[in-house]
């Protein structure tokens, strides 16, 4: 998949689709880590699971095995560097995040943190070419778009501000939002050494399952064990929506470039969980006026940052 062969309106679609899923997966994971009482063992759950899920793929499919072989080489050589396959671990310290510091600053200030990080991570990766798809300038649009982004992002989660909290606490969602681009522009490069969509998640999972494992063992230790696992199937699917979001990403940041990508995946992420709260709420307050808002801007976000104003003025 290259930006020539791949249209880029329905990579930006397929990205808002992968953002769908990730509001997916936080109601799935939320839920999971509030019946167990324990949010590192639901993390580490759903990073095992999709890890499960990607091992029995690999067994089928030759060519995510070869993909394997090939970033092996590729280590070897110095084609590509070892930090190149630690995406995973980005993906792990948003989790970390989350446990830390999502419970006092809240769910508005902790996304707000998250998606700041994550667009300028975007305008800097792209900046300088870290992705698959090499250096993407910082034209007008796409720092409108960056902007628009955040003031959406904003106003949707302005009904939750409330209270007063350390500022250095949002530092760690600051991080991690800057390195789930980050995680995005190496799994991409992945992707292509590898040639498979499928070895570079298989790879993302790997090395995150190792770091969620870790940190659920200490946390065992200090805290003790959770609570019973719960019965309901549903509970365990965040693993396998992971997966599609990891394995989309890595394939269309080739063609979107890291920022577009963010930007979509937000937008995504804002419409399906608008969607979630308005059909199966899991509290009883109305929806905001301002989540509507906030969430139709951030799609317009979207389509400002696309826009290639070189191409309209030769149009005209």
């Amino acid at each position: 998949m290259t930006p020539r062969t791949f249209p880029l309106w329905l990579a930006l679609l397929i990205a808002m689709v992968c953002g769908a899923g990730v509001a997916l997966q936080s109601r799935i994971n939320g839920e999971l880590g509030r019946r167990l009482d324990d949010g590192f063992t639901a993390a580490a759950i759903s990073f095992g699971s999709g890890l499960v899920i990607l091992l029995a793929a690999l067994a089928i499919a030759p060519a995510g095995r070869r993909g394997l072989r090939r970033v092996r080489d590729a280590l070897r050589g110095g084609e590509l560097r070892w930090w190149y396959v630690c995406g995973g671990a980005a993906g792990a310290f948003l989790v970390l995040s989350q446990g830390l510091t999502a419970a006092v600053l809240g769910v508005a200030l902790f996304t707000v943190s998250v998606v700041a990080g994550q667009t300028v991570s975007g305008l800097v990766l792209d900046r300088i070419g870290l992705g698959p798809g090499g250096r993407r300038p910082l034209t007008p649009a796409r720092v409108a778009g960056a902007v628009i982004a955040l003031l959406a992002v904003t106003w949707a989660v302005s009904a939750q501000f409330g209270g007063s909290v350390p500022v250095w606490m949002m530092l760690l969602p600051l991080i991690a939002g800057l390195g789930m681009g980050w995680q995005q522009a190496v799994n991409g490069q992945v992707r292509v050494v590898a040639e498979s969509a499928l070895t570079a998640t298989f790879i993302n999972f790997l090395v995150g399952t190792t770091v969620l494992v870790v940190l659920m063992l200490v946390h065992w230790a200090l805290a003790g064990l959770p609570k019973p696992l719960p019965t309901e199937p549903w509970l365990y699917l965040g693993g396998a929506i992971g997966c599609v979001f990891i394995a989309g990403a890595a394939l269309l940041v080739r063609v979107t470039g890291v920022l577009l990508l963010g930007l979509a995946t937000v937008a995504g992420q804002l419409l399906t969980a608008l969607l979630l709260d308005l059909l199966a709420p899991t509290s009883g307050a109305p929806v905001a006026f301002s989540t509507i808002g906030g969430t139709l801007l951030a799609i317009v976000a979207v389509g400002v940052a696309s826009v290639r104003w070189g191409a309209l003025s030769r149009a005209r």
